[in-house]
């Protein structure tokens, strides 16, 4: 069977020719569902602009981080639009690293963005990138294992009932696990997991100091209740697994929950591609119990055009056709409306026919709603964020603290190690870094 979203090896590069003298914009992407379907849906905006070819460089999540860092840092030019999220974006705007988008078209309908997508997208009341989706985190989930233990999902459901319903519905000797965590280490891949989780204990990365906070029972709760239920519940090898490979084990009938980004609801439910589609329901991300917090996840993949690029203009176009909302129509009629990419526009929440297809687009909606990036955590904090930190340096430490739970979760190390481990890099690095004094 056929899994979207994940392709072989690291890198795939594709170029659509067109007639000769065409200009080619290179296009820096992230290896999902939604940017493969793109590709595939290319022609129609060929045969609108047969003057623009397209290159693709397409990419594994940590790997097209590091490039996009490196290659927009060093203004080396390889890239004509970047797949960025928004943590780049407001960094990279204040540097001039980014243009401004300026030239998208009276149809592209910039007032019908989401308040907060928009807002994640933009500085200085500009637009710097264009949302192809947007997400924050739920709890997908098998009803059918859950009548076979006769568990019912609440809407609202604590840690507590996570762990204890994934315990039960486990069954380790007919390869089906209770539950399928990020583990793979990455700023973006399992601490905006843990980071999410922590949130929602009443943790937080720094106090209003700037100092570290791994060393507090908050973080500890948060690591020990993810390694502990991993161990008890999680699939083999947990360690490696980010959102592809997790999604792989929940649409082949392996994991009875996942809690991670909305847009995987679409992947999830799809008969095409999911062994379980009709088996699938949907909760709000879990809080304590004590705190009401959800995490506070608010993420955007966007397309972004570098300030070093002469080819803004072409850029913009193709940035136009990818993102407005002639496009989300496009990918209804090939596709079906729940297929659509999901969490950017108001009015497709307002659409008849995506809120018949989507039984989760309700709930996606309010999650996303919900998040408060401006108070991402339960105590007062000195940066802005959900499940990442928006500082320049949070792409570097973030990644190292990763490294540590992630060595956490295979068994390498113990979580007490792990977070004094994280503690003292963190320490480090903002002490070098200026922010503790």
């Amino acid at each position: 069977m056929r899994l979207r979203g994940i392709l072989l090896g690291a890198c795939a590069a594709l170029t659509l020719a067109g007639p000769a003298g065409a200009e080619t914009l290179t296009i820096a992407t992230v290896n999902n569902g939604d940017i493969i379907r793109m590709q595939k849906l290319t022609d129609d905006f060929k045969a609108k602009n047969p003057d623009i070819d397209l290159k693709w460089v397409t990419l594994e999540e940590n790997v097209l981080r590091q490039k996009v860092t490196t290659d927009i840092a060093t203004k080396g030019g390889q890239f004509d639009i970047m797949t960025i999220g928004n943590y780049e974006v407001p960094i990279w705007a204040k540097r001039g690293w980014l243009l401004p988008l300026d030239n998208l078209g009276a149809n592209y309908d910039e007032a019908d963005l989401l308040p907060s997508i928009r807002e994640a997208v933009s500085s200085g009341g500009k637009l710097y990138a264009s949302p192809f989706y947007g997400e924050s985190a739920m709890v997908m989930y098998r009803t059918d294992l859950f009548a076979k233990v006769g568990l019912t999902m609440p809407a609202d459901p604590t840690w507590d009932f996570i762990a204890e319903a994934a315990r039960k519905i486990t069954d380790k000797n007919a390869s089906v696990y209770g539950i399928c965590l990020r583990g793979k280490a990455g700023w973006g891949e399992n601490m905006a997991f843990l980071t999410a989780l922590a949130n929602s204990m009443g943790g937080r990365w720094f106090d209003e100091q700037w100092k570290p906070q791994f060393d507090q029972p908050e973080w500890k709760n948060a690591v020990d209740y993810y390694v502990k239920l991993m161990k008890d519940a999680g699939p083999p090898g947990a360690s490696s697994n980010g959102f592809n490979e997790n999604l792989a084990l929940f649409q082949t009938g392996k994991c009875g929950i996942w809690i991670d980004a909305t847009v995987a609801a679409s992947f999830v439910s799809n008969p095409k591609d999911s062994t379980v589609a009709d088996k699938v329901g949907y909760a709000l991300f879990p809080t304590s119990g004590t705190f009401d917090n959800h995490g506070n996840w608010l993420w955007a993949w966007s397309l972004a055009v570098p300030a070093g690029t002469k080819k803004d203009k072409a850029a913009q176009k193709f940035i136009t056709w990818a993102t407005d909302k002639a496009y989300i129509e496009l990918v209804a009629s090939k596709d079906g409306w729940a297929n659509v990419p999901p969490g950017t526009r108001a009015s497709l929440y307002d659409n008849p026919h995506y809120q018949q297809a989507a039984p989760f687009a309700s709930l996606t909606l309010a999650a996303i709603k919900a998040a408060n990036t401006a108070k991402p955590a339960v105590k007062p904090v000195p940066y802005i964020g959900g499940q990442f930190v928006a500082i320049p340096e949070f792409q570097g430490i973030g990644t190292a603290v990763g490294q540590q739970f992630s060595a956490a979760l295979a068994g390498q190390v113990t979580t007490d190690q792990a977070l004094r481990s994280a503690q003292q890099l963190v320490t480090r690095e903002m002490t070098k870094a200026g922010y503790i004094k």
